[in-house]
């Protein structure tokens, strides 16, 4: 059956409408203003009397064979660690952080190719010190013992959440502080606080390289100074 004229008009009209519909919404934040932000960084650091000490010793040993020299370092690191859990040290706070067993070469001609004139076997450990005041006496022990090497002493603090959250709280005062001048500064007022983001932070240890080990005499003498326990902090305010 032949559509009438009429009908002929209404699908073109029907098709305009769902076409028109499917339009996607103007979006509104377009025509709005762009924001005026502000953003700052700022450190606020504590200072506090270190708690603990970290440690780095070990024994180095040469041998014409690698048993030998296995042998040689076995008898002066089990007299180290022994002597450390004698001087209070805890097993948990006595940690292997290494240890090899190499060839040593020597050349003694020029052009000559070089040859094994034995081995060369080294074992350290990271220690605890949990008693900043025992670390002159520790050391003397260590060395007396057999240590012929000691790495970085590091002072540090066992729980520094505390102080992690005073340096939070005197960095975000620091930055409000440096915002506002800024602000005043530039004839504007500062509006809410958008974004606050921690950038690396955490308790800064002190590090101290000790003198060669065979120098050590008794009372060595060890000052731990200060720690600083610091945190860093960006924070963006919109302006008005």
């Amino acid at each position: 059956m032949p559509l009438s004229s009429s009908c002929k008009f209404i699908f073109p009209a029907l098709a305009l409408v769902a076409s028109f519909l499917s339009l996607p919404a103007p979006d509104a934040r377009a025509d709005a203003p762009e924001k005026r932000t502000i953003s700052l960084s700022a450190t606020g650091a504590v200072k506090t009397t270190p708690d603990k000490v970290d440690i780095s010793t070990g024994v180095t040993t040469e041998g014409q064979t690698a048993r030998e020299a296995l042998t040689k370092n076995t008898d002066a690191m089990t007299k180290v660690v022994d002597g450390l859990k004698s001087a209070g040290i805890e097993p948990k706070d006595i940690q292997t952080t290494n240890f090899s067993v190499s060839p040593v070469y020597e050349q003694r001609k020029q052009g000559q190719a070089a040859f094994i004139t034995g081995y060369r076997v080294t074992n350290q450990v990271h220690i605890i010190v949990r008693d900043p005041k025992k670390l002159g006496d520790i050391l003397d022990k260590v060395v007396s013992l057999g240590a012929n090497e000691i790495g970085s002493i590091s002072f540090g603090v066992s729980e520094p959440e505390a102080l992690e959250d005073e340096a939070r709280k005197q960095a975000l005062r620091n930055a409000i502080a440096d915002a506002k001048l800024y602000a005043e500064t530039a004839g504007v007022e500062l509006g809410p606080v958008l974004t606050i983001t921690e950038e690396d932070g955490g308790y800064v240890p002190r590090m101290e390289r000790t003198a060669a080990p065979m120098a050590m005499a008794k009372d060595v003498p060890i000052e731990a100074g200060t720690t600083t326990v610091q945190v860093r902090v960006r924070v963006t305010w919109e302006l008005r």
